[in-house]
């Protein structure tokens, strides 16, 4: 498998320390507990793997990149929609990776994790890697690429920001929903 394109996504939630501090150990625990069970059941229809759960993160591998943003995705908007659920955020990067006594290694790995770190709760951050390896996205939308330099990783990774197709809302529609909430009177500057 060593040289073989795997895709890998890190997903972690966000202020899981300072919910540790605020609600204890046992309540953050539960939480992360909770997240693993709601995530798993996601990875058979997008034909993915655990590799492994490492405190309130997940490392999940993906023969198809594609399958992988469309996972990312799914996990976002479906935490999203959990009352008091903390925020998750995604990263995911494809490349080379080597495997080991059942753990993957390499910079395709590291680069994965790194993107993670780098994404806002609520995001899943897309490196250019995988990007191009997915080719058009069904249902997804991938937003301007920008470089990211991300701890220990020698040059700037591009990665975009995606989202669901059903959660972009296109200017046109920013600028109605702005329009309906102006006073009445002269609206002409609007579309």
């Amino acid at each position: 498998m060593a040289g073989s394109r795997h895709t890998f996504l890190f997903t972690d939630l966000v202020g899981f320390t300072a919910l540790a501090a605020s609600q204890g150990d046992d309540r953050a625990a539960d939480v992360a507990l909770e997240f693993y069970d709601r995530v798993r059941p996601l990875l058979g229809p997008h034909r993915a793997e655990e590799i492994k759960a490492i405190g309130d993160a997940l490392m999940l591998r993906c023969d198809d990149p594609a399958a992988a943003v469309r996972l990312g995705l799914e996990i976002v908007e479906g935490l999203e929609a959990v009352e008091g659920f903390p925020p998750v955020r995604v990263g995911i990067y494809t490349g080379p990776a080597v495997s080991r006594a059942g753990d993957w290694y390499g910079t395709t790995v590291n680069v994965a994790a790194r993107l993670c770190a780098a994404a806002a709760g609520g995001e899943v951050l897309v490196g250019e890697a995988t990007a191009e390896a997915a080719g058009r996205l069904k249902g997804a939308a991938l937003g301007e690429r920008r470089l990211h330099w991300l701890k220990n990783v020698t040059e700037p990774i591009g990665a975009h920001i995606a989202s669901s197709r059903r959660h972009t809302c296109p200017v046109e529609g920013r600028l109605r929903k702005l329009k309906g909430l102006l006073p009445s009177g002269p609206q002409e500057a609007l579309p």
